[in-house]
């Protein structure tokens, strides 16, 4: 598969360009605004072809799919502009900047017959599917989720992630992480309450901090921020022991990770290879194309992380729970 690359932003650069090249697909194209800089990354990556915007890209018949890693708040548009040309599309988290744009999306593109995928790489590294599969099979039933993804944006920095007009927030970058984690645990929550403060007067949030309530009684406690050092992790209380994982979502393909578990007093810890989710995602993508199957992260799961933050903003702003049945 041809990918063409929708920018030069650094996650593309530093983690997805490398990861496609590491497969059997191939990034065939990237595009910037400012050809010189797509043509000084593509030189460096070794790219075949450059383009000065993303249209030139995407009029590209050579390709197959693209990869978008635009701001937040441009996903949308050119996840659309690409379904147009018959291109399938790989986009970074989130989608979009509510469920329901996220399910039009989604109808957009199947209307146009290609695959969609949001770009949850940490939803493939061998970890996070034992940790899933330890819950589903081999743990009691689930009591409470702890899911926390933080990290510290320098002061007075200009940063896309904190631009209102790109539906920036410390939610939509990191919190996403933590909503999505708490789900797989758990499921889509019945009601929601949160808070969430901007601290640099900046116009979207840069801590969140919110309970999810199931009618089970179980709980998720999520939390976001770009206030405190980089720390990320996930911890599940079942009813016969606990799981938790750190640092739970982006682990360099350099390094190894563990997964601790305990149950009716047992405590293992299993250690898992250094692996590359990003080539995992892209494979996994990519197979999902050429076979027809519906992706890992598909419509349903996409569509209930963006009903749940939606349902955090919501409640941040008025004060109150919001129930999401």
């Amino acid at each position: 598969m041809k990918f063409g690359i929708l920018s030069t932003a650094g996650i593309g650069v530093k983690s997805v360009i490398p990861a496609v090249q590491a497969s059997e697909h191939t990034a065939a194209a990237i595009a910037s605004r400012d050809e010189a800089r797509a043509s000084a990354v593509a030189d460096e990556l070794g790219i075949p072809t450059a383009y000065g915007s993303y249209e030139a890209l995407l009029a590209d018949d050579s390709l197959d799919a693209v990869y978008i890693p635009l701001p937040n708040g441009l996903h949308a548009d050119w996840a659309r502009a690409a379904a147009d040309r018959g291109l399938h599309v790989l986009c970074e988290k989130p989608l979009t900047a509510s469920a329901d744009e996220t399910a039009a999306l989604f109808d957009y593109c199947e209307d146009a017959g290609v695959t969609l995928m949001e770009a949850f790489m940490y939803r493939f590294h061998p970890r996070t599917e034992r940790a899933a599969e330890l819950v589903a099979s081999e743990l009691g039933e689930v009591v409470s989720v702890t899911s926390h993804f933080s990290f510290r944006l320098p002061d007075g920095a200009e940063d896309i992630r904190i631009d209102p007009d790109l539906a920036g927030g410390s939610v939509m970058d990191v919190g996403c992480y933590a909503v999505s984690a708490a789900r797989l645990f758990l499921g889509t929550p019945d009601r929601v309450y949160a808070t969430t403060t901007d601290t640099r007067d900046c116009g979207v949030d840069t801590r969140m901090s919110g309970v999810l309530e199931y009618d089970s009684g179980a709980t998720a406690r999520v939390e976001s921020s770009f206030d405190t050092p980089e720390t990320q992790y996930y911890r599940v209380q079942t009813t016969d022991g606990w799981l938790e994982a750190t640092p739970a979502f982006n682990v360099g393909s350099t390094a190894s990770a563990e997964l601790t578990y305990a149950t009716d007093g047992r405590v293992v810890t299993e250690t898992f290879d250094p692996t590359d989710s990003y080539r995992r995602e892209v494979e996994a993508f990519a197979r999902a194309v050429e076979t027809g199957e519906t992706p890992r992260v598909d419509r349903e799961e996409s569509v209930a992380v963006m009903r749940t933050i939606d349902a955090i903003y919501e409640s941040a702003d008025t004060g109150r729970a919001v129930e999401l049945n």
